[in-house]
């Protein structure tokens, strides 16, 4: 048990977590991208530990995108899927996270050959196996790689109506996001469809744009939940109505720091979005590639804007409030939270 004087690092490593945002793909350990890659020696990923580490040097968000969409290409089979499932699994169980929305974006998977049920079919036996292995719940967020416009949503939502994974709760959009607005259309009929059928909306938005992209996501998209979202506090208006709202954020640091969103850590956006009163989670995002850990976001909570235990306490309550976990799953993680702190 915790003691009032135990090093705030002890706090965090013992604190029960939940992730929001985190990429399939984006979470493939350096050991599991290596194997995929020595697995699929065609593809455009180096095979060599140390290069990996060097093609993991982001110049910029779009540079991000073409390495993600060089390391996705090598997931081609069902088994590579599931391996990277429970690969994220263990990872994030042994930092004490008990639930994990993980973001799938089936439609890149599709275009490598893999039927749409064989993509369902791992992904349902990965959830099954994360809990029987490691404890962890999973569930899943299918993503529109926003590059493909019109004909990646269609193949995004055609998947989530008709072969969904037990697990699927939401449907969110992703890429890069200067390349949304002439498929604006395509991406609102979408999201009214994948809502239509009870998915929650969690697109991304206001990471590389201003707010006018959170204003199409709450507007256009009916956001539930705002992936990023740090351009917020460019209009006045806007963050007004997500303090109203209570709208959460999904706010990823390291993420932004290392695709060239910020130019440093001590001045990210964090500390102000909580002054604002805004509703905030702490996620990794691609935590392989950023080098990080949802641990480590916590960290660097503490670290760098210098948020106390009752703080991160906080931050970790949000994010079981904004999951989509059933109403006992939240009682329990925050049941686990509260006797934590209080110990």
């Amino acid at each position: 048990m915790l003691t009032d004087t135990s090093p705030i690092e002890a706090f965090i490593d013992a604190l029960p977590k939940v992730e929001l945002h985190v990429h399939l793909v984006g979470s493939a350990s350096v050991p599991t991208v290596l194997e995929l890659a020595r697995r699929h020696p065609d593809g455009p990923v180096p095979a060599d530990e140390r290069e990996l580490r060097a093609f993991y040097e982001f110049r910029d968000f779009p540079h991000f995108a073409e390495v993600y969409e060089a390391v996705s290409s090598l997931v081609r089979t069902p088994e590579d899927v599931g391996t990277l499932v429970l690969g994220t699994a263990r990872d994030l169980a042994a930092q004490n996270v008990r639930y994990v929305e993980l973001t799938v974006t089936p439609y890149t998977h599709q275009r490598a050959g893999m039927p749409m049920p064989a993509i369902s079919e791992a992904l349902d036996h990965a959830v099954r196996e994360a809990r029987a292995r490691h404890g962890i719940r999973v569930a899943y967020i299918f993503d529109i790689p926003g590059e493909f416009g019109a004909e990646g949503a269609r193949g995004t939502l055609d998947h989530a109506l008709a072969h969904p994974p037990e697990a699927l709760v939401g449907f969110g959009l992703g890429g890069i996001e200067q390349c949304r607005p002439p498929h604006r259309d395509a991406f609102r009929d979408a999201f009214r469809a994948a809502r239509a059928a009870g998915l929650r909306s969690l697109p991304h938005a206001g990471e590389m744009t201003g707010p006018e992209t959170i204003w199409e996501a709450l507007d256009g998209l009916g956001a539930e939940r705002i992936g990023h979202g740090t351009s917020c506090l460019d209009d006045p208006r806007l963050v007004a109505h997500l303090r109203e709202t209570r709208i959460p954020l999904e706010v990823c640091p390291t993420s932004n720091l290392r695709t060239g969103q910020v130019a440093s850590l001590a001045g990210h956006p964090l500390p102000r979005m909580l002054e604002e009163g805004l509703f905030v989670t702490l996620n990794s995002d691609d935590p392989p590639m950023f080098d990080t850990t949802l641990t480590g976001e916590y960290r660097v909570a503490a670290e760098v804007f210098g948020l106390g235990r009752a703080e991160l306490a906080a931050l970790a309550r949000n994010a079981v409030a904004a999951s989509s976990l059933d109403d006992a799953g939240r009682r329990g993680v925050t049941a686990e939270i509260d006797a934590l702190t209080a110990g």
